[in-house]
């Protein structure tokens, strides 16, 4: 949405001493006005962290723009303690998550896929878009998933997103946690699912017959700074 606006996907800056990530934001906002009008539903990113517009620039940072959450090669992240983390351009494989993950102490494991269903608001779908901000989102699947496996009674927890064009009845996206017991298997699932899409910077364009659209869905009120 965001790069349709400005014109590119990227670009590099050069600001006086002293500037703050509001600073690049406004510079890009004067040069495409309707850049200014979604400003409250666009959150900031400094390095990889959601951050407040005042923080400080410094040379060689990074900064992004990032629109209320919607929804090649591989990027992933095996974490010492069994957890996976991933994005990826292929068929998610749910499954062998499962058989990744699964111990002996396990007596739960809690599947869930996020598939592309044929409509959306009474009209009919005929494929999804995914995008997303690579590193910045693999980096925040993983520290929801590691603060899933420090609140809930579980053993593993995997998460995956899909990229690129989907299909109908294809998955988006897939959770799997394993547990000694079922509760906290199904309870952590749950909010992991809830959370990731509203934390992590994916992106999706809906398909339809008559035209396309960027699905606009809405940030965690805990990365929302104004």
């Amino acid at each position: 949405m965001l790069k349709e606006i400005v014109g590119r996907p990227e670009d590099a800056l050069d600001l006086p001493p002293g500037a703050q990530v509001e600073s690049v934001f406004d510079h890009y906002a004067a040069a495409a006005p309707p850049l200014r009008d979604l400003r409250k539903s666009i959150v900031l990113a400094h390095n990889h962290e959601f951050v407040d517009a005042r923080t400080p620039l410094s040379d060689g940072d990074e900064v992004a723009f990032l629109p209320p959450v919607s929804g090649g090669s591989s990027h992933e992240i095996s974490d010492p303690g069994g957890h996976y983390f991933a994005l990826t351009r292929q068929v998610i494989d749910t499954r062998r998550l499962q058989e990744r993950l699964l111990r002996g102490e396990d007596g739960a494991v809690v599947a869930f896929e996020g598939v592309v269903r044929n409509n959306s608001g009474g009209r009919a779908t005929r494929f999804l878009d995914y995008e997303c901000y690579e590193p910045m989102a693999l980096k925040v699947m993983a520290q929801l998933g590691l603060d899933l496996a420090a609140s809930f009674a579980i053993g593993r927890v995997a998460l995956v997103h899909r990229l690129g064009r989907l299909q109908i009845g294809e998955a988006s996206v897939a959770v799997v946690v394993t547990a000694p017991h079922r509760r906290p298997a199904f309870e952590a699932a749950l909010e992991a699912i809830n959370r990731l899409k509203k934390i992590v910077p994916v992106w999706k364009k809906e398909h339809f017959e008559d035209g396309e659209v960027w699905v606009e869905g809405q940030w965690d009120e805990k990365v929302v700074q104004r």
